[in-house]
């Protein structure tokens, strides 16, 4: 039971850091491309750019140990670019014109769609039967109907909060297989960017 609980709360916070990691990305790499664009014809442009791209790595390795610690899935590691001791610039060329980060950015930036799901996924899988799970102890101080009838005495209270029981028990279920799902995503997005 206790095991069910802690993977239960542990799949909770992977679907919120999915949506922080995927808010993160996106303001990230909007912010700093836009800048490192529009500043490309000055000398701190291009350098802004080939340090904006050289996190790729170091979030797809982020996300790929998130991935291991809270759901279990195994990916295969990063491939790291080899950067041979050559001048700035050409290491700057060879950064802007590496297929591998542009890619990268393209998946890490789909987070964010993702993220917004997860988001509101969690929300209604856990604050959902939560609150009816609460019914009892609240429908003598608040008004409450539950799917058109007043919930107005101790034998409707008792039977919506079976009902937030029984959601919480799909709850559960919905929960880790959307966990699974990311996660899958996570594989995926690393698999194509180590091709």
């Amino acid at each position: 039971m206790a095991r069910t609980v802690v993977s239960f709360v542990q799949n909770g916070y992977f679907l919120l850091l999915t949506f922080v990691t995927g808010l993160f990305y996106f303001s990230f790499y909007l912010v700093a491309l836009t800048l490192g664009f529009s500043l490309s014809f000055t000398v701190a442009g291009v350098p802004l750019l080939t340090h904006v791209l050289r996190t790729t790595t170091a979030f797809l390795q982020f996300e790929r140990v998130q991935t291991k610690i809270y759901t279990d899935i195994t990916t295969e590691p990063c491939v790291k670019s080899v950067t041979p001791d050559v001048s700035n610039w050409l290491q700057a060329k060879k950064e802007l014109l590496n297929l591998r980060n542009w890619i990268a950015i393209g998946w890490l930036l789909l987070k964010f769609p993702i993220g917004i799901l997860s988001l509101i996924s969690a929300t209604l899988l856990y604050a959902a039967p939560l609150v009816l799970i609460a019914v009892p102890f609240l429908y003598r101080f608040i008004n409450l109907s539950f799917m058109g009838a007043a919930v107005d005495t101790v034998a409707k209270a008792v039977m919506v909060s079976a009902t937030g029981v029984v959601l919480m028990m799909v709850s559960y279920r919905l929960a880790g297989s959307l966990a699974r799902l990311i996660g899958g995503y996570t594989r995926l997005m690393i698999k194509h960017v180590n091709q």
